[in-house]
């Protein structure tokens, strides 16, 4: 067991704040795990390693970035920045940049204790609250981060001066950056058809490995991956996508996903040979299973929320305890 296990044991009596705190680290470290189980090819995965990486660095890393992560006192940007330090000094790289722009606001979402409503509802205030200090925040952890192909953009620059809010930034490279599309859609692609082919597969197949490797396929083979894009060109990417559409239609269609396991092997071998990591449709994986688990936190939260708000027990004057 990690020291983070161990310190979440010590915890567990602890106060409805960290109590919740608690499980969003639960959350987010359990849907670290299952993305590295399943067979993402190009990426790293239980089976093999990649690009100079292995599953333990990933592993690492979500332990050492889910404290501040779940930091219920910080805002975006410092959120942002200290979990990307956090992993820098477990790992010494950079391997969980886009994974953090994604979970950090939703970890946000759930511990911050101003939000209401569900969880796609509280994200949105998240996002629309911040400011130009969580741009700075933000743009740091990036520069601390240095991602492969980052290069510069003429406005919103993350070396230059900040001079906008998070959306606003985002906006500006949202055309061609899967993540930045996020933020500006509020995460939509995650929350609609993520969630509803999870449901699908893992009812299918009744095997969330495998829900999760169809997942990551179906990123992969929807949209460029920014991050082979950023890396190696748009070429590259839009070739990477044709040659994984055949193999996404065979996985999903199966009665049988591991009828597929060779092909997707090959593929997953051809692409670490040819250094093609598809990291964003990983980040994208990770977070869509981390709302997975998010969203019935959010529904307790408002079902506990709701009875301290209109219990009989409240009746004649007695203030509502806080139970948040």
């Amino acid at each position: 067991m990690s020291i983070a296990g161990l310190d979440d044991r010590m915890w567990d009596a602890g106060t409805p704040m960290t109590q919740r705190r608690r499980r969003v680290r639960c959350a987010y470290r359990e849907a670290c795990a299952l993305e590295l189980a399943a067979l993402k090819p190009g990426n790293v995965h239980q089976e093999a390693g990649g690009h100079g990486m292995t599953v333990d660095d990933f592993l690492l890393s979500a332990d050492a970035s889910a404290w501040p992560l779940t930091d219920p006192d910080i805002g975006l940007g410092e959120r942002l920045y200290r979990s990307v330090s956090a992993t820098r000094s477990a790992v010494g790289r950079n391997t969980n940049l886009g994974i953090l722009l994604l979970c950090g606001p939703l970890a946000q979402a759930v511990v911050d204790p101003r939000l209401s409503g569900s969880l796609r509802q509280r994200l949105k205030q998240v996002l629309e609250r911040c400011d130009r200090r969580d741009t700075q925040g933000l743009f740091e952890a990036i520069r601390l981060a240095a991602p492969a192909g980052l290069g510069s953009a003429e406005t919103h620059d993350v070396a230059g001066p900040v001079s906008a809010t998070p959306l606003e930034a985002m906006a500006q490279a949202a055309q061609r950056d899967q993540i930045a599309y996020q933020y500006v859609g509020g995460f939509a692609d995650l929350f609609e058809r993520g969630q509803r082919l999870l449901d699908a597969l893992e009812h299918r197949w009744s095997d969330p490995v495998w829900a999760t490797a169809g997942l990551f396929m179906d990123f992969l083979a929807r949209v460029p991956d920014s991050h082979i894009a950023r890396k190696l060109g748009p070429e590259v990417a839009r070739s990477v996508l044709e040659r994984a559409a055949p193999l996404t239609k065979a996985l999903l269609g199966a009665s049988r996903p591991e009828g597929c396991r060779a092909e997707l092997q090959r593929f997953d071998r051809a692409l670490k040979a040819e250094g093609i990591n598809p990291g964003t449709s990983a980040d994208l994986t990770v977070a869509s299973l981390f709302i997975r688990r998010l969203e019935p936190v959010c529904a307790e939260l408002e079902a506990t929320a709701g009875a301290c708000r209109y219990s009989p027990s409240l009746a004649g004057g007695h203030a509502p305890r806080a139970i948040l």
